[in-house]
């Protein structure tokens, strides 16, 4: 059974951070394209980051410069720090898993992931 676990979210003031954390267990994630995504109240879900299953970043205009996804194959585990929060990150923050290698080219969208976690809160202050 494949699972995803987020850990990480809180409630932080305007300029901090957070490390968010997405625990991969029931396969080897290592190879596939990995992201986050968040959604706010009232709003569509939204792409924050992905990487590829050769380590390749991508990232929304939003969130470049701010925020870095990164991996530990040998964890099974997906990060996401991020810095310099602003009250518009608030958002329920997910973690996904693709079945390919490669990261779709509208990875935004989300529509090919095929694995979700059940997400967590991060609320940023002003």
């Amino acid at each position: 059974q494949v699972d995803l676990v987020e850990f990480g979210g809180g409630s932080v003031q305007a300029g901090g951070a957070l490390r968010l954390s997405c625990a991969a267990s029931g396969y080897d994630y290592s190879t596939f394209c990995m992201g986050w995504f968040r959604q706010a109240p009232g709003k569509e879900r939204e792409g924050v980051a992905v990487i590829d299953g050769d380590g390749r970043a991508s990232y929304a205009d939003a969130v470049k410069g701010r925020f870095t996804i990164s991996k530990d194959n040998a964890q099974n585990t997906l990060y996401l720090q991020m810095n310099s929060l602003e009250p518009e990150d608030t958002a329920m923050y997910f973690c996904a898993s693709d079945y390919f290698k490669e990261c779709p080219r509208r990875w935004w969208l989300g529509d090919s992931f095929l694995y979700w976690g059940q997400g967590t809160q991060v609320t940023v202050s002003s």
